[in-house]
């Protein structure tokens, strides 16, 4: 329980570090059907905007053998292509532009050393990556929150992380929005990294945004971002335009509907 609770609280770790030590934490509750239900609603409740933990604890809650499933899940974002997707994909001495630290996104890009990133500073993450960057022989360029506007739109490509991401569409830190929107005014191609365990059904992406309207939007570190500012998504498939149907990565379990949640 200990354990559960840790995970329920745990601030600030990627979401595939996550899942994982989720899905080691539910398996003591295996056999207790309600204790398992009030567990996967505690972390989702904690981490709203964490879409591995909603498509885990979805397939959690729905399979027959929900340590299978939950097993399978941390496998599947263990091998996710997708930032593999993102370096492969990059044209040539292309020059991109990142907000924040997506951690997805440029953890392969470092297999391109003719690409030049712009990471733009937000809530204090900036600087990190660049250095992470730098470190690992990428050509980096520092970013503050200030030059959004420019540096989005003279980048060949805007490069966004979902959190979590709908039908129409995603969560992405605050500022995605603005750099989407200065990049596509300058006809330059806005990409959407969506990886597995991202990609919601409508409902429970409901869920995400209702919780996200609680936050004040000026003041609040992520937003929601429709889908039709983006001109294509970068998922464990490949690249794909925009205008094809975001994919889905589970089913939709009830017990994470109810209201009073």
């Amino acid at each position: 329980m200990e354990r559960l609770r840790y995970v329920a609280r745990a601030g600030g770790v990627d979401q595939f570090a996550l899942a994982r030590e989720a899905a080691d934490a539910l398996g003591s509750l295996w056999g207790e059907p309600a204790e398992l239900v009030n567990a996967c609603r505690r972390m989702v409740h904690h981490h709203p905007l964490a879409g591995s933990l909603w498509v885990m604890a979805s397939k959690v809650l729905i399979a027959t053998d929900p340590r299978g499933a939950a097993s399978d899940f941390v496998e599947d974002l263990n091998a996710d292509p997708t930032s593999r997707s993102v370096a492969t994909s990059l044209p040539e001495g292309a020059t991109i532009a990142v907000i924040g630290w997506p951690d997805l996104a440029m953890e392969s890009i470092h297999l391109r050393r003719d690409i030049t990133v712009r990471v733009i500073d937000a809530y204090g993450e900036g600087a990190g990556l660049a250095r992470t960057l730098l470190q690992r022989d990428v050509n980096v360029a520092e970013v503050p929150l200030t030059g959004l506007g420019h540096a989005c739109a003279t980048a060949d490509i805007v490069v966004l992380e979902a959190a979590a991401a709908g039908p129409e569409a995603l969560i992405a830190p605050s500022g995605s929005y603005a750099a989407a929107v200065c990049g596509l005014q300058a006809d330059n191609e806005i990409w959407a990294v969506v990886g597995v365990g991202r990609a919601l059904p409508r409902p429970l992406f409901a869920v995400v945004q209702e919780q996200l309207a609680k936050e004040n939007p000026l003041e609040a570190d992520e937003e929601v971002v429709p889908l039709n500012v983006f001109t294509h998504v970068i998922g464990p498939e490949g690249k794909a335009q925009s205008t094809v149907p975001m994919r889905e990565d589970c089913g939709v379990a009830a017990e994470l509907l109810r209201p009073g949640f």
